[in-house]
């Protein structure tokens, strides 16, 4: 009975309506001015090039699903106020934001995440995939996370995924919902919504001087960092120039394989020894050159790290004002049953042992009251 429950649903697939002409436009807007919330998703194409787009937005309002590609020639300026009016609900809103408020200053009125409802009531899988297959037996092809969006035309098989992100949305939210209430922590997950709809303002970080500095770069003394940064300099724009991501070009490891030989000494023919593959002929020659550019370079002149005051070292109170608060955390964790870092990451802990008065602006106001009622607080 079970396998032939999950047939029916996986054969089940939503009706949706693309959009990528003018004229097709009209039925959506009179769907959002009639509906009373919105669920929303979007798929962009950064797994294929340099500067991510957003190419694809899923829209499910009044029972209806559009996908509206964000890639054709038509103009959205009367989409964008009609989605900021009525509360979403989402699932991972974070990167969907920040994509957002980058294209065209997007800021939702109300947020309902499903993935933080889902981390709130401890549940282990709380991708929405997983989400799905637990609660209305549909499973996600998920060959199609890391699909290139930005092809065209897209296939039916992608479409169809694209709708499923957001057919079952608002039937999730009202199970987590539900379950939020009975616990008592509905508006824990609304703290964090509120939370995230700021932080989404703040797009994404553009590399500061110091990305070059890749996982065990801290163990390079000589040469090696002169090189490295040259390298990643040389990937960076090599990248750009093909429109790529940069790990398309070269991984990290190979970046920091390169490195690691230039920091052992070893002669410059014997770093540029490197087996590229024939897929990065074309590159060898350049890469040659940046290598050289490395052992050229002076260390003293690269870029340094400034030190943070958070990077300090603590004082023997702050230390272990850390360890009875982090003790008070995880005791709190393990009695509501909830991942401790829900409650107060690492980073925080550390903050809130410098800075005791700094908890109300370190965590949401749920996390902090938790906290401020332990022992460690009272001490």
């Amino acid at each position: 009975m079970g396998q032939t429950h999950r047939t029916l649903r996986l054969n089940t697939l939503p009706h949706f309506k693309f959009v990528d002409r003018p004229e097709q436009l009209a039925p959506l807007f009179d769907a959002l001015d009639r509906c009373t919330e919105i669920a929303l998703d979007t798929e962009a194409d950064n797994l294929f090039r340099y500067r991510t787009r957003v190419c694809l937005l899923q829209i499910h309002a009044v029972d209806e699903i559009y996908l509206v590609d964000l890639l054709a020639d038509m103009s959205l300026d009367q989409l964008w106020p009609r989605l900021a009016a009525k509360p979403l609900i989402m699932h991972g809103s974070d990167y969907d934001l920040r994509l957002l408020w980058e294209l065209c200053r997007f800021q939702p009125l109300s947020l309902f995440d499903t993935m933080f409802a889902a981390q709130l009531l401890n549940i282990p899988r709380f991708g929405l995939a997983a989400l799905l297959e637990q609660n209305f037996g549909v499973i996600l092809d998920k060959d199609h996370q890391k699909a290139n969006w930005s092809q065209r035309p897209l296939d039916r098989a992608m479409l169809d995924y694209a709708a499923m992100d957001v057919f079952h949305l608002f039937s999730l939210r009202n199970r987590l919902r539900d379950q939020l209430v009975e616990l008592g922590r509905l508006e824990w997950m609304e703290q964090k919504c509120r939370w995230q709809i700021v932080a989404g303002r703040d797009g994404f970080s553009a590399p500061d001087e110091n990305a070059w500095r890749i996982t065990g770069s801290e163990k390079l003394r000589g040469r090696g960092l002169p090189v490295l940064h040259a390298i990643w300099q040389w990937r960076e724009s090599w990248a750009e120039k093909i429109n790529t991501p940069p790990f398309k070009v070269v991984g990290n490891e190979m970046l920091g394989r390169i490195a690691r030989a230039a920091d052992e000494d070893r002669p410059i023919e014997e770093v540029l020894y490197v087996n590229l593959g024939r897929r990065h002929d074309r590159l060898y020659p350049s890469l040659a050159e940046a290598v050289r550019k490395g052992f050229a370079t002076d260390p003293h002149t690269l870029p340094r790290r400034e030190r943070r005051r958070e990077f300090a070292p603590m004082n023997p109170d702050e230390l272990a004002r850390q360890d009875r608060i982090k003790a008070d955390r995880d005791r709190l964790a393990q009695k509501l049953n909830l991942d401790p870092t829900l409650i107060a990451t690492r980073s925080q802990l550390v903050l809130i042992a410098r800075d005791p008065s700094s908890i109300d602006t370190v965590l949401l106001p749920w996390q902090a009251a938790l906290l401020k009622a332990e022992p460690a607080w009272k001490s």
